[in-house]
């Protein structure tokens, strides 16, 4: 039932990078309301607007601004707040932005992988590492069932590829590093489907494209209306984060290494439903066009298969489709309204707690 244990957390010493961005802010807040101790390492919030500065993420833990590119940096931080739980998010996240920077985006999400988990070898205390990567890391067959975690790694554009370059390096290390008896540190792969919820305004993603069309009264324009996508809202595979690292704080060292949180099978759907569903809920005389100019190539169909996760963990998914889009669109009508938008998000993830 997805329960996450408040006293595991309170106090706990977590230190995350990618804590500006969209899903970091989300899960810094979440850990903030579990009473842990949250050191943040990470670029400045991505968009402007932003969850980070709205959500005032920072007013309740350590935030530093800072690139994980630099070794020399992000091995002081780490080392100095000497946590022992890591969570690894930061991120070149936008798979059409990897073919305008390919160079950034393999910097970054490769380079800047090893360059937190050579910082993280040194730190006594830490006994667990989670590295979030994505479903895309995944060779893509195109195929009707959901991957899993045992399938090959692969990518045909750029950030895929990265990523599944980072699941390569996370195995290495721990193979290499990690799992030896003199400094025994637990470390797995997560891979979550498209992630959505309030407070996102990534450039080229569909959610925050559609509600910037709200706001302005202008119609949707789809890209690819027949491409399937596996939506969650962000708080589902956030809570499979937290229950995988109180299992990972006592487990031996037999425990899987890379873990699925993909939506229920329901809310498995084409990005034109997405645009429909939404457009009927928002109202207010919302349309939809076709964007019928080029684009770069983007995989039709992705799924995940989530077994392991509600075998071993007891983890599942929990917002249907409908429910996880009426959050959103409650999110973003109380940000235009001027309500206290962190109070909001607040409450979302305390009423996510109960469902």
């Amino acid at each position: 039932m997805n329960s996450i244990n408040q006293v595991f957390w309170k106090g706990k010493r977590v230190f995350i990078t990618g804590h500006t961005g969209f899903k970091g802010s989300w899960l810094s807040l979440w850990l903030q309301q579990l009473g842990a101790q949250v050191r943040g390492f990470a670029l400045a919030a991505p968009t402007n607007p932003s969850i980070f500065e709205l959500c005032s993420v920072a007013s309740g833990m350590e935030s530093e601004i800072a690139d994980i590119r630099d070794l020399d940096l992000i091995k002081k931080s780490i080392a100095s707040f000497a946590p022992e739980i890591l969570i690894h998010m930061a991120a070149q996240p936008l798979v059409r932005h990897s073919y305008l920077d390919p160079v950034e985006t393999y910097q970054t999400n490769v380079l800047g992988t090893v360059n937190v988990l050579e910082a993280a070898r040194a730190v006594d205390d830490l006994k667990v590492i989670i590295n979030i990567t994505t479903d895309k890391c995944y060779q893509n067959n195109e195929w009707e069932w959901g991957y899993r975690e045992s399938d090959p790694m692969g990518g045909d554009d750029p950030y895929s590829s990265s990523k599944g370059c980072a699941e390569l390096v996370s195995a290495a290390y721990k193979k290499s590093f990690f799992d030896l008896a003199e400094m025994p540190k637990r470390i797995v792969t997560v891979r979550a489907g498209n992630v959505i919820g309030g407070g996102d305004w990534a450039k080229d993603r569909l959610i925050p494209d559609i509600l910037n069309a709200f706001e302005k009264s202008e119609p949707i324009r789809l890209r690819n209306p027949n491409a399937v996508r596996p939506w969650q809202h962000v708080l589902e595979p956030l809570s499979g984060y937290l229950m995988l690292a109180e299992q990972l704080w006592d487990a031996d060292i037999n425990y899987f290494p890379a873990w699925n949180f993909g939506p229920h099978p329901d809310n498995i759907v084409s990005v034109g439903a997405i645009a429909e569903s939404m457009s009927s809920q928002w109202g207010r005389g919302a349309k939809i066009e076709m964007d019928l100019g080029y684009h770069p190539h983007e995989a039709s169909i992705l799924k995940l298969d989530n077994s392991r996760a509600i075998s071993h963990l007891g983890w599942s998914p929990k917002l249907s489709l409908e429910h996880t889009l009426s959050l959103i669109i409650e999110w973003h009508k109380a940000h235009l309204d001027n309500v206290d938008i962190r109070e909001v998000t607040l409450q979302q993830i305390k009423a996510f707690g109960a469902y």
